[in-house]
This record gives C-alpha cells, sequence and structure tokens, in this order.
C-alpha cells in the first residue's frame, strides 16, 4: 500500500511533460470566492441579530436569559461542525472538493430560510425553538465541510507563485460576509421601529442570505474540479477511512500547527458576532451604532486580507504574519476592550478597527499555510479535523463565554481568555515550517509524490492507468 510520505516512482518535477494551464480559472476562484461569501453570512447573521429575535423564538422572563437561549442555540451549529469535518470531509479527498461544496451550500441556504420564515413561538410553541434548532445543526454540517474544502479548492487552483493570494480569497470572502452581514443587521436594526423589528425586520436578512445561496449553488456546480485532486485520484484510491487512519498516523505535528494556526478564530467571533452586543451591555452603547461602527472596521480586514496573502508570497508565510498577527493581538486586546468605556462612536471605531488589523494579519495566511502542510490526498481531511474541532471548542463557545464573563461583572476577562488562548498559539507558530516558496514548486505541499505521479499520468503521453488503492 502506498501512503502519502513514501515515495512512489515519481519522476523529478523537472522531468515532467509540461501539463496544460487549468481551464477557466477565474470561472473556479469567483465560483470559490462567491460561494463562501454566501456561507458565512448565512453563518454570521444568526449571533449578530441574536439579541434581536431571541425573545421571539426563545421568551423569557429575563431578555438575558433569552439571548443566552438564542446563543446556546448559534453553539449547536459549532458543537456539529468538528463531527462533519471528521466524517464529510475525507469524502472530499476521495470524491472531489467541487461535490462538498456543491452540497455543503445547500445545506447553508436552507438553513438560513428555516430561520427567516419560522413564526415566532406566540404562534407556534416550541415549534419554533425546535426548528432552529434544526436549522442551526444543517448549518453546522455545512460549515464543517466548507472552510475547509473551500481552502484546498482555491489553493488548488492557484499558479504556483501565487498561492498565497489565492488562498487568502477564502478568508477575505469571510470576511466579505461578516461586513454584508453586519452591514445588513445595522441597516435593519436602523431603519425598523423596535416593534416591527422584533416582529418581522430580522427575518429579511435572512431570507436574503437563503436566497443568495441558490446563486452560490448553480455557480459551484459549473465549476471545475482541482488538478492536484484528479492527479492524486490517479494514484491514491483509498477509502475515506483509511485516509483519516493515514492523516492520524502520519501527520500528527502538521494537525497541531493546523489547529494552532486556526484558534485565534476565538478573537474573531468575539469580535464579529459579539462586539457589538458586548458594548451595548457594558457600555450602553446602541446597538445599530455598534453595527454601523464594526462595519467600518471590517471594511479594513476585507482590505488587509489580500494584501498581506499577496505579501507572503513574495516575503514568506510564517516568519511575518501568523507571528505578528497573533503578537498584535496580545498587546492589544486588554486596552482595546478597556477604551470602550470611553463614551462615543469614533472610540467604537478605533476599537473595532484595531481589532480587525490585527485580525486581518493573521487570517491572511492561515489558509494557504493549512493547505502546504498536507498532502493532496489527505489535504480536506487534515485541515478539516484540526480546524473543526478547534473552531466548536473556541469559536462556538466564544460569543456564550463572552455573555458569561459580561453577566457576572467580568467583562475584561473576555480579554484575559482571547490573550490566552492566541498566546498559546503563538507558541505553536514557531515550530511551523516555511511553506511559501518562490521557485513555482511543483506541488501544494513541499512533498507530494503521488500528485506529481499523477501528472505525469495526465501529461500529453502519458499514460491514463489509474493506480491501485486500498
Amino acid at each position: 500500500m502506498k501512503t502519502s510520505n513514501e515515495a512512489v516512482g515519481s519522476p523529478d518535477p523537472s522531468e515532467l511533460p509540461e501539463v496544460a494551464e487549468p481551464p477557466r480559472r477565474t470561472v473556479n476562484m469567483v465560483a470559490g470566492t462567491i460561494g463562501h461569501f454566501v456561507e458565512w453570512y448565512d453563518w454570521y447573521i444568526y449571533g449578530l441579530l441574536a439579541a434581536v429575535f431571541s425573545s421571539q423564538i426563545f421568551p423569557s422572563d429575563s431578555p438575558f436569559a433569552s439571548l443566552v437561549a438564542a446563543l446556546l442555540t448559534y453553539a449547536v451549529g459549532f458543537v456539529v461542525r468538528p463531527l462533519s469535518g471528521i466524517i464529510i470531509s475525507p469524502l472530499a479527498d476521495r470524491f472531489g472538493r467541487r461535490l462538498i461544496l456543491t452540497l455543503s451550500i445547500s445545506g447553508m441556504a436552507l438553513g438560513a430560510l428555516i430561520i427567516g420564515l419560522t413564526p415566532s413561538f406566540a404562534t407556534i410553541g416550541f415549534a419554533a425553538p425546535a426548528l432552529f434548532l434544526v436549522a442551526r445543526v444543517l448549518q453546522g454540517i455545512s460549515a464543517g465541510t466548507e472552510q475547509q474544502s473551500a481552502i484546498a479548492f482555491m489553493v488548488e487552483h492557484a499558479p504556483a507563485h501565487r498561492r498565497g493570494l489565492f488562498g487568502s480569497f477564502s478568508n477575505m470572502a469571510s470576511g466579505l460576509a461578516t461586513l454584508a452581514a453586519t452591514g445588513a443587521a445595522a441597516l435593519v436594526t436602523s431603519s425598523f421601529a423596535p416593534a416591527d423589528l422584533a416582529a418581522w425586520g430580522w427575518r429579511i436578512p435572512f431570507v436574503i442570505g437563503g436566497l443568495l445561496g441558490v446563486i452560490g449553488l448553480v455557480l459551484r456546480a459549473r465549476s471545475d474540479e482541482t488538478p492536484e485532486f484528479e492527479a492524486s485520484a490517479l494514484v491514491d484510491q483509498k477509502s475515506a477511512m483509511a485516509r483519516l487512519r493515514d492523516l492520524v498516523r502520519e501527520h500528527p505535528k502538521a494537525l497541531l500547527q493546523a489547529a494552532a494556526l486556526s484558534a485565534p478564530a476565538v478573537a474573531y467571533y468575539t469580535w464579529a458576532t459579539f462586539l457589538p452586543t458586548y458594548a451595548k451591555l457594558t457600555t450602553g452603547r446602541d446597538l445599530a451604532s455598534t453595527l454601523a461602527g464594526s462595519v467600518i472596521g471590517l471594511a479594513l480586514l476585507v482590505i488587509i486580507v489580500p494584501i498581506c496573502g499577496a505579501l507572503s508570497d513574495r516575503l514568506g508565510r510564517r516568519k511575518i504574519f501568523p507571528i505578528i498577527g497573533a503578537i498584535g493581538m496580545i498587546v492589544l486586546f486588554y486596552p482595546l476592550l478597556l477604551l470602550l468605556n470611553q463614551p462615543g462612536f469614533g472610540v467604537y471605531v478605533l476599537v473595532s478597527a484595531s481589532g480587525w488589523v490585527v485580525l486581518g494579519i493573521w487570517q491572511s495566511v492561515y489558509p494557504t499555510i493549512q493547505a502546504e502542510l498536507f498532502p493532496a490526498s489527505v489535504r480536506v481531511s487534515g485541515i478539516g479535523f484540526a480546524h473543526q474541532i478547534v473552531i466548536a471548542v473556541f469559536g462556538g463557545t466564544a460569543p456564550l463565554i463572552a455573555a458569561a464573563f459580561v453577566g457576572s461583572g467580568n467583562p475584561m476577562f473576555v480579554a484575559v481568555y482571547m490573550i490566552a488562548i492566541v498566546s498559546l498559539c503563538l507558541i505553536v507558530y514557531f515550530t511551523l515550517p516555511e511553506t511559501g516558496s518562490r521557485s513555482g514548486r511543483a506541488t501544494v505541499a513541499q512533498r507530494d509524490p503521488e500528485v506529481l505521479e499523477g501528472e505525469h499520468l495526465i501529461a500529453p503521453g502519458g499514460s491514463q492507468a489509474k493506480g491501485s488503492g486500498s
């Protein structure tokens, strides 16, 4: 049985016949980026509007208790994510990235429509929170397969000297999605009277997200499979379960490094979905104004991510971006939340924007580094296994833990919690290999003999016979 770490009689890359340029690269990047945008718009809008619809769907004697119930349901999606990531990700390595991406956007869009169209508790009773729970499970399954499949899809479609830029598109898309979701939340909260907003106004962003999902579905269904997957699939036809076993046995260090690259998501989710609510609860700021302030900060993130991604193709991945981004979070988070005690819209914008700058530096390169840590045969499995478990533990619970700190009268513990997790990640970052290369490396991973052999078989004059699998 051939493993991803064994030489498989692959020719030297310099001796390979030239392989034709992958077709429709722009179409594929648009399909990946827009689809990723729709996925995360539908995911984030829930956390941003939880404070608005919580009393309608999760009524209670206390508004705070209703909010906690809504956030607990939000967290259910994160609990499902690692199960989906572990079970379904190997299927993307076995049957292709495109298929799984098409299925994931379908589930996310359906979940958004269920949330947007579910009647209130006063109308259908406990069926309302039950339907929200079903929707969040659907979205959790979809999100559990989306991130890692999209990263592999974009990086594998990228030219060798632009993988940092193309890999950054996934987080640029999620940043745009957060920006759009925050903008939609800000728009509806400022456009409707409180009674209308609580009754039906909050539903509009969810319905729009579901309809956008149909567009993303069409684009993904028309995209191409990645060349690296097709090459690897010719040589390696192992089952999904066998790939998962290979992953755990052969790549434990890469799994730890990939997990550490994802763990600062605790800060991302706090900043994206709870910072406006945090400011409202701790300083009495108006939710509409804090959402508007977050939009300004998020615009910086969307600009910074692709710029830093492109720079990583020239300067390298590890030494600058994850390390500097982590240090920035450690140094800034506590004083930024402390600064929120000062009044004024400008203060909130400064706090939000400063956090998004350091988060953007971290976000710009970690998808590409994660892709480059694993060979194609276990790439989606590796990223998914590490990323989704970490997201479930730290990302999904971040708003809930932050709300608990605020409710207990210790709001600054939110900053301490984020700093502690990012500090542990920083230690791991110093063990990362330099995966960036200006030499036009033949494969995404530093060493991937199965892809090289598959490309040799695909190349003009090569045989189309498939290698045996196990």
